[in-house]
């Protein structure tokens, strides 16, 4: 992909970069992110999400096994229907997001760049009795996204062999960046794991509930704690929206702290550029800090960069 005319590949330093062997790298733009973005919009093209790692899941028993591992009801999958998982540490912390589908021969599920050794490990630690076998396919399948009629919103994932991605590709319309993925990603208020996330993370706080998290099966890992907070409705953070200043003479970073009255309340996790919205960005902070009070966000050079804040639309959602 990053073949195609005008294909600028992602940032060095990014984290779509720093786990990505060479050949699975993407684009960042086509040379034109704010009109990739307006496109994406508009139900238009794709985005090439090569870098994420694939994991395949197939065995009679592949249902019932994820459906006891993770917080989503697996046990009888919609065929061909893409939904969402969290594998969760015993005290209920995030360790995993997978973004899963069954085919009917097996399960495929998608991760960030650089987990999935870490998740076939904990699967194949799981095994047991059961009959299922766990392989990483991300050399030979690659993620493609593509939006809805409404955009970002009702967007949905393909599977598609990475020898067949070129004649994919030209038969789908205009490419568009991770560039524009991302900056529809931050202002749909859609969380991503280990960019809004860190080891202390639970899904009340990003969105995830009723989303990758079903509140009507089975024990699982981490159960306790997510019924347990859903009960008392008191997560420690919440996900904001956060409006910067693009006066500001630089913008703020992942991991920046999010400040206010000169005490750290959070942390900076995705920052992106909008066609519309101008720079914004995702943050975690505490559940106490005011909804309805600027912020400012401390970048690594001292710098100060003022941040309204609104609730992130996913994080309210349940």
């Amino acid at each position: 992909m990053l073949d195609l005319p005008g294909a600028v590949a992602v940032p060095d330093e990014s984290v779509d970069a720093v786990a990505v062997p060479t050949q699975r790298r993407v684009a960042w733009h086509y040379g034109d992110p704010l009109g990739e973005q307006r496109r994406l919009e508009r139900g238009e093209g794709f985005v090439d999400l090569s870098q994420r790692e694939v994991v395949r899941v197939g065995g009679p028993d592949r249902s019932t096994w994820l459906h006891t591992l993770t917080t989503q009801h697996l046990s009888e999958p919609a065929p061909n229907v893409w939904t969402e998982a969290l594998v969760l540490s015993p005290n209920g912390h995030v360790e995993h997001h997978l973004h899963l589908v069954d085919d009917g021969t097996a399960a495929w599920a998608h991760v960030e760049p650089g987990t999935a050794a870490d998740l076939i490990s904990y699967l194949d630690s799981m095994k047991f009795w059961s009959e299922v076998t766990v392989d990483d396919v991300t050399d030979e399948v690659a993620v493609v996204w593509q939006p809805g009629p409404g955009g970002f919103v009702d967007g949905a994932y393909t599977l598609v062999p990475r020898a067949d991605l070129p004649d994919w590709a030209a038969a789908h319309g205009s490419a568009a960046g991770l560039w524009a993925f991302e900056a529809l990603r931050v202002a749909a208020g859609r969380a991503r794991h280990r960019h809004e996330t860190d080891h202390r993370t639970i899904p009340h706080e990003v969105g995830w509930i009723g989303v990758a998290v079903h509140l009507d099966k089975g024990c699982y890992r981490g159960q306790e704690t997510v019924a347990r907070v859903h009960n008392l409705g008191q997560p420690p953070r919440r996900l904001v929206l956060l409006h910067l200043d693009g006066s500001a003479a630089q913008l703020p970073e992942p991991g920046d702290l999010v400040m206010l009255d000169g005490r750290s309340v959070g942390f900076v996790g995705t920052v992106a550029q909008h066609h519309e919205l101008g720079p914004i960005a995702l943050a975690l902070v505490k559940r106490k800090v005011p909804a309805d009070v600027d912020l400012l966000v401390r970048t690594r050079t001292g710098q100060d960069v003022a941040a309204g804040q609104e609730p992130a639309a996913a994080a309210t959602r349940v």
